[in-house]
């Protein structure tokens, strides 16, 4: 009785989930998604993942628990929520990494598992660590903490900038992705960074130059003070959050910390007011850092009008690049 109960318990549970992304995808994708979506049961990922055993833990960004599992003789990534967001979230992050799977620095979704009240994600294998913990380190999700070169970081940041670019400019309306931050930066076995988690983001509505959202969605930090204030979305908010970005990735601080102290607990105000060459390496600031801090200061700017576009942030990036280039 039990096991029948169960059965029509996941038959419900895949018939509302199936509508509910159906409708998602006809809004986001034209009911045409540009990658099949493969739908797997709930057996398939409790298996992958041996009923999701601790020891296959990748990482914990708050709103998901990721699992390393196994399936058919390939290694896959599997994204569990942890009951914090709303449906509709979870559907939208579906459909914008299925709109986006052809960019190479976007984390390629596999399919989904509708038999659960929420469902669960699988996506391409992913490495334990995230751009947060090889930055920052001393993580529960992070490996011993080994300081990450200065080129390296200057790849990550020019690649997931073309990301967003792409996300705002490729398809007939712009896509704000609203969460942009170092979490959400995942890396392959091949050490290629992936941008990840969708489930914020909100698309422009055609012949408006902004998206309203009272619900504020995004991470401490990084949020866009103009959206924070305003509640309008526009692709300069994401701008303003790859900046922030860019702070951390020079400085090694964090993007919020109390521990600065009320007024500099804010990433953006405390190194516009400090001597740069005491939070960050000489060395870098007298070759390209310079200019990188001063792109990250143009991302930040107060009036969105005049920080820059996610294309252009990417051209400088680009020529920076070429800068340290023998």
């Amino acid at each position: 009785m039990f096991r029948m109960g169960r059965k029509r318990e996941k038959e419900r549970a895949f018939q509302k989930n199936g509508g509910i992304l159906l409708e998602k995808l006809v809004a986001t994708c034209n009911g045409k998604p540009p990658i099949p979506i493969r739908n797997f049961s709930e057996t398939d990922l409790i298996s992958a993942t041996n009923n999701y055993d601790p020891r296959l833990a990748l990482h914990d960004d708050g709103c998901w628990k990721w699992y390393k599992g196994s399936l058919e003789g390939r290694t896959i990534s599997i994204k569990k929520d942890k009951g914090t967001l709303y449906l509709d979230e979870v559907f939208t992050d579906i459909a914008i990494s299925a709109k986006m799977s052809a960019h190479k620095n976007v984390l390629r979704l596999v399919g989904c598992c509708l038999e659960t009240q929420v469902p669960i994600l699988v996506y391409e294998s992913t490495e334990k660590t995230t751009l947060h913990s090889r930055i920052l380190g001393s993580n529960s999700d992070a490996s011993p903490h080994q300081r990450m070169a200065w080129q390296s970081k200057l790849k990550v940041a020019r690649e997931i900038s073309h990301a967003i670019a792409y996300l705002h400019t490729a398809f007939s309306r712009p896509i704000v992705h609203r969460d942009i931050n170092l979490k959400n930066i995942l890396f392959t076995e091949h050490d290629v960074p992936k941008l990840s988690d969708f489930s914020y983001s909100i698309t422009i509505p055609e012949g408006e130059t902004h998206a309203n959202d009272s619900t504020l969605c995004g991470s401490f930090g990084f949020m866009c003070p103009n959206y924070g204030a305003t509640a309008r979305v526009t692709e300069k908010s994401d701008v303003y959050s790859f900046g922030v970005l860019l702070l951390v990735l020079l400085t090694e601080l964090l993007a919020r910390d109390e521990r600065r102290g009320t007024e500099d607990s804010d990433i953006v105000k405390y190194v516009r007011k400090c001597r740069i060459n005491e939070i960050v390496d000489p060395a870098i600031i007298a070759r390209e850092g310079a200019a990188v801090l001063e792109l990250a200061f143009a991302c930040t700017k107060d009036d969105p009008d005049n920080r820059p576009t996610m294309v252009d942030v990417t051209k400088e990036l680009r020529r920076i690049e070429r800068i340290l280039q023998p």
